[in-house]
């Protein structure tokens, strides 16, 4: 779940830095970057609300596991839905306002945070309740494949062409010094296509997202284009 939230949130940082700097010919294909983002978090929270948070309560026996969850997934969904509004209300990508995302996403941009964070350590917490399955018991496998199923299937049923993309894409294999480098688990060949194939169908999109196909980091879109054209302007090249 931290590494998923990992994610999101780099896929936040990197349209809240680059939206007052995109060019005009690249406002469609930022526009559809950051609805990809939009998508991956209302499918997000959306899954946990209807399917993995459910199922651990009953695992628990205990409604009560989530309550603060719930009051912090309605602090900010006010805010992304505004998001999505602006963007798919545009008449046409040239109206795009990097100001204006920017001022949307300020308005939800703390209760988002907080609750990214929080979250983890929500889940991390379940360890000490009373009803947790014990190491080593049927139920606890049966558990730990709950968490590992809802975590493959999340992402994917979002969506294979966008969300899936923006994901890996988004997705700091570094962190840690490279301890979840080879996560989620999967040949190479299939990360491969994930990223090369299906992601074609929106090639143009992935230019702005915070890492390479490699998931190494890398300097943001809008900063490499705004450094050409200022160096152009200066006469440097």
């Amino acid at each position: 779940m931290a590494l998923l939230h990992n994610s999101i949130l780099r896929g936040y940082n990197s349209i809240y830095n680059q939206a007052p700097l995109v060019l005009e010919n690249d406002k469609a294909d930022f526009v559809g970057y950051s609805l990809a983002w939009y998508k991956f978090v209302k499918s997000h929270h959306d899954d946990e609300e209807e399917t993995l948070f459910t199922k651990v309560e009953e695992l628990l026996k205990d409604k009560t596991v989530f309550e603060e969850t719930h009051k912090e997934h309605e602090a900010f969904l006010a805010g992304l839905a505004q998001f999505e509004k602006y963007l798919t209300e545009l008449k046409t990508p040239a109206e795009f306002s990097g100001e204006e995302l920017v001022k949307i996403m300020g308005t939800f941009q703390a209760p988002f945070e907080d609750h990214f964070h929080s979250e983890i350590s929500t889940i991390a917490k379940l360890a000490d309740h009373p009803n947790t399955p014990k190491q080593g018991t049927p139920e606890q496998a049966a558990a730990s494949l709950t968490f590992k199923t809802w975590g493959k299937s999340t992402v994917t049923k979002a969506g294979m062409t966008d969300v899936v993309p923006f994901f890996l894409l988004n997705l700091d294999r570094t962190v840690e010094d490279g301890t979840w480098a080879n996560w989620p688990p999967m040949p190479a060949p299939i990360k491969w296509g994930l990223i090369n194939i299906a992601g074609a169908f929106h090639s143009g999109w992935w230019k702005f997202a915070s890492c390479d196909a490699a998931g190494q980091p890398r300097e943001l879109w809008a900063f490499q284009v705004a450094e050409l054209k200022a160096a152009r302007e200066a006469g440097d090249l």
